[in-house]
């Protein structure tokens, strides 16, 4: 296998990651506002839940951004 070919399936295999991270984000993420809402959980928790979905958007963007540009400039 030539190099150029193991890096798009390299990139292929991140891309998929990052598209598990963000579909299982907002699924948890809705999920967890729902649970919180029926146990009567503080608003702490709904903050908590919000700041964890952020960060994993944001890595999720973060390699969807090195992957572009890996790509654009080969």
């Amino acid at each position: 296998m030539s190099r150029g070919h193991k890096q798009e399936e390299a990139d292929a295999r991140q891309g998929r990651v990052a598209a598990l991270v963000i579909a299982g984000t907002m699924i948890l993420w809705v999920g967890a506002q729902w649970l919180g809402g029926q146990l009567g959980l503080p608003t702490r928790f709904a903050f908590l839940f919000d700041l964890a979905a952020m960060a994993a958007l944001f890595w999720a963007l973060v390699v969807t951004y090195q992957i572009w540009r890996r790509r654009r400039d080969n």
